[in-house]
């Protein structure tokens, strides 16, 4: 055993077991490459499960005829798996953030979950080679209905959504000094000296 192999198993921490050995293993070999990120795997069920909803559809979608009006259709078809109780404006707690009893309101996709959903779904169609411009999930109608959603869900709630603010420097940060000359400044020499 050469002297690179066996510092490995006498280090008590290594241990020979868990997601560190198994990286340096693989590191060791160059063959096998680190298993996809969470967002990765994500991306691929999420791949799969479209491609999936167009050969069920009726009638089956190529990828290259999907449009945008598919891509929103997939999106409400989603609704019924959803978690997240959306009230109708008949409802007695419409725009309640916290309705105090239970009502028959529908579960539906949370807003969040669906625009991160198209992110996923957009970066995928690319990977896969899609064309940028002729991408549907980028597509004009995806961003309005998912700004809808987005406005029904925070007005059903009774919050408003709101965009975050950008941060801006303080006053303070950013005082104007006054009665400073500069030197114009050229490449033969350093800055001129005050």
């Amino acid at each position: 055993m050469d002297s690179a192999s066996g510092a490995g198993a006498s280090d008590p921490n290594s241990g020979g077991e868990g997601p560190s050995a198994t990286r340096s293993a693989a590191a060791a070999e160059g063959s096998s490459p680190a298993p996809p990120s969470r967002y990765e795997s994500q991306k691929r069920r999420d791949w799969n499960t479209f491609l999936q909803y167009l050969k069920n559809h009726k009638p089956p979608l190529t990828l290259a005829r999907c449009s945008g009006a598919h891509v929103i259709e997939f999106l409400k078809y989603l609704d019924q798996f959803g978690k997240t109780k959306v009230h109708i404006t008949g409802c007695p707690y419409f725009g309640h953030p916290n309705p105090p009893a239970p009502c028959a309101c529908p579960l539906k996709q949370a807003w969040g979950s669906l625009d991160a959903l198209i992110g996923r779904l957009r970066a995928a169609y690319e990977e896969n080679g899609g064309r940028p411009e002729s991408n549907p999930f980028g597509a004009r109608a995806v961003r309005i209905y998912l700004r809808e959603v987005r406005e029904g869900q925070a007005k059903a709630r009774g919050i408003p959504y709101e965009k975050k603010k950008r941060k801006r420097p303080n006053a303070t940060a950013a005082t104007v000094v006054e009665n400073v000359s500069v030197a114009p400044y050229t490449n033969s020499r350093a800055w001129p000296k005050p």
